[in-house]
């Protein structure tokens, strides 16, 4: 690892904002399909494992230790890209995913337990004045 790698790391670990329990929520996205895959925690040094390792590393909580997505089941998960979210507290990882990434062996965790909710439509208003994708809208 070089100094500049070292350097970003360090001030993406500084401005993360992790939880009163010292976790950080990671959503999982798979590159390919821009599916959904999974939820897990990261502390600090998974995080830190992640950003420098090329493989999802996570806090289990359950099992009060780090866990690397696959080493178990051969079902890993590659770094593609990530990104903290506007308030530095919830990570987004883009992954390549190898075999199932839900425990249950379903391809998402988002698969085991469907809901049928109310969905509504957003009013034509709203979908006609929403800034072009990529845009910023101004608040005051």
């Amino acid at each position: 690892m070089t100094d500049s790698t070292s350097t970003s790391t360090d001030a993406v670990l500084d401005r993360a904002r992790f939880g009163a329990d010292g976790l950080l929520p990671a959503v999982v996205q798979e590159e390919s399909s821009k599916d959904v895959l999974m939820l897990g925690y990261m502390d600090r040094e998974a995080l830190r494992r992640t950003l420098t390792e090329g493989r999802v590393t996570f806090w289990s909580r359950s099992r009060n230790e780090y866990w690397r997505k696959g080493d178990t089941s051969g079902h890993a998960q590659y770094v593609r890209g990530a990104a903290l979210d506007c308030d530095a507290d919830t990570l987004l990882v883009t992954v390549h995913q190898v075999g199932a990434a839900c425990h249950t062996g379903a391809h998402r965790c988002f698969d085991v337990d469907p809901l049928d909710p109310v969905t509504a439509s957003a009013p034509a208003e709203a979908t006609a004045s929403a800034p072009a994708s990529g845009a910023v809208e101004a608040t005051r």
